[in-house]
């Protein structure tokens, strides 16, 4: 019997293996030292990871979601408070402005599954304080419409953009179009750590010390506690771990981008499935592929059919829309294009452990199963 293909969604044990002697090495240098919490390594990592991203700050914090929340607070976003996002994101997202006491508004996504800004702007009300895209899949909003509707209403603007970290439109960093921007460094990211990390970036100077002061308990440079804290610490481990992955993260970045080439080039003839954007169909967007996701039909059947022929898949989510999730109290609320987007959106492999071999075996799979 011939033995079956195996290309699972995500490889974590290469995320290890694939330069093992030099992450053991880090591992000693860090712990030789004894350097744990708030030492050298983030502050280096910080400073590398603001200049990557064109940005004036960054500041490392314990993961992502705590990331969105810790900015949300600095901005003043609070009770009696509402904030547009999309429905097509991550619980996070939502979770992270019901933390502060506001209200999350979930919106219409579009055709490129990103939020939509006439949505946007149908939802705003007396109440409205913020508006937060999320960056999905590696791919930035229209930047543009959204910071127009934010200019005409007076609202603030944070980007959740755990998935995007080096993705790009019109030549800005995603994280860096409003008044800050957020990072997840959740091991499957496309800057991945060894557990939970994040970031923020900003432009904004009290911003930034607001946010830096909150995530170390509301201490200053001085040791002063001036304000109510928390303990969002990013561990000094995964700084090391993530400045040393970030001097490579352009070359992680292009193979995705092949990757994403690829599958366009052998998928994009097939009637029965949409695929995200081509690399290089549009100038405005760099797009770093966290994710391919893709709308099938039959989607149940053909992921049976990939399983069956040793091709991991996932449906981002669990296939829950934020607005569908009645039980945190989202009631009422109709999105006609983010539910029939639900209904056959999944996503195949992509990230850097693929071979060549292995991407174009997906391919034949899929399209095996349409002939």
């Amino acid at each position: 019997m011939k033995k079956i293909k195996e290309v699972p969604f995500f490889n974590y044990p290469y995320l290890f293996e694939s330069r093992e002697e030099d992450f053991v090495e880090i591992f000693k240098d860090v712990g030789r030292r004894g350097a744990y919490i708030l030492q050298k390594d983030l502050t280096k990592f910080e400073s590398d990871l603001a200049k990557y991203c064109n940005a004036k700050y960054a500041i490392g914090v314990a993961n992502g979601t705590d990331a969105i929340w810790l900015a949300l607070e600095a901005a003043g976003i609070g009770e009696g408070d509402e904030v547009i996002l999309s429905s097509h994101t991550y619980i996070a997202t939502a979770g992270a402005v019901a933390f502060v006491k506001a209200k999350p508004i979930p919106v219409e996504c579009k055709e490129d599954w990103m939020i939509d800004p006439l949505a946007v702007e149908a939802a705003i009300t007396s109440k409205t304080k913020a508006i937060l895209p999320t960056q999905l899949n590696g791919r930035c909003c229209d930047m543009d419409a959204l910071r127009a509707i934010a200019k005409k209403h007076d609202l603030i603007i944070i980007e959740d953009a755990a998935q995007a970290l080096g993705a790009k439109y019109k030549g800005e960093f995603a994280g860096t179009m409003g008044l800050a921007g957020t990072i997840s460094f959740y091991p499957a990211k496309t800057l991945g750590s060894f557990g939970d990390a994040g970031a923020i970036l900003t432009n904004d100077k009290e911003l930034y010390d607001k946010m830096r002061f909150a995530r170390d308990h509301g201490r200053n440079d001085e040791g002063e506690f001036i304000m109510w804290g928390y303990n969002s610490r990013m561990d000094n481990f995964q700084a090391a771990i993530l400045n040393y992955k970030l001097a490579y993260y352009d070359d992680e970045v292009k193979r995705r981008r092949e990757i994403a080439s690829i599958y366009h080039k052998e998928l994009s003839e097939l009637h029965q499935i949409k695929l995200p954007q081509n690399p290089n169909a549009n100038v405005d967007y760099f797009d770093v592929y966290q994710n391919y996701e893709i709308m099938a039909e039959k989607r149940e059947e053909l992921r049976e059919f990939l399983k069956e022929n040793g091709i991991g898949t996932l449906i981002q989510w669990g296939g829950q829309a934020v607005h569908s999730l009645s039980k945190l109290g989202f009631h009422n609320i109709s999105l006609p294009f983010t539910e029939n987007f639900f209904k056959s959106c999944f996503m195949i492999p992509l990230n850097t452990s693929l071979t060549n071999e292995d991407v174009l075996y997906v391919c034949e799979k899929i399209k095996e199963f349409y002939k």
